[in-house]
């Protein structure tokens, strides 16, 4: 499934990059300790965090991930969207609590 589809199905806010939305989602991965991030996530998949602040977009475009969704409506920084393009991550927004959507993406990805 690309992220273009979880992005439909699910309703959520593309802030940056909507160009970049046909990526495969190979997975997904929900933190918000970067060094955790680092350590277990993988290329493509979408990472759920509720950071707003840039350094989430060097830790997406070290991992190659797929995307960051970021979760409860926080907005993210005006730099950290300029960062988002700069390096083309897709970045969104969802209302939902991260256990929530993370079922429902869960769900998307293994139907």
């Amino acid at each position: 499934m690309d992220v273009q589809s979880i992005v439909k199905e699910l309703q959520l806010s593309v802030k940056c990059r909507p160009d970049r939305l046909g990526a495969d989602v190979t997975g997904g991965f929900v933190g918000d300790l970067l060094s955790d991030v680092m350590a277990n996530s993988t290329a493509g998949h979408l990472w759920i965090t509720r950071q707003t602040h840039q350094n989430i977009i060097a830790v997406a475009s070290l991992k190659d991930h797929a995307g960051i969704i970021i979760v409860q409506g926080a907005e993210p920084e005006a730099d950290t969207i300029e960062k988002a393009a700069a390096e083309g991550i897709p970045l969104m927004v969802s209302s939902l609590q991260s256990f929530e959507l993370v079922g429902k993406i869960y769900r998307l990805l293994n139907s």
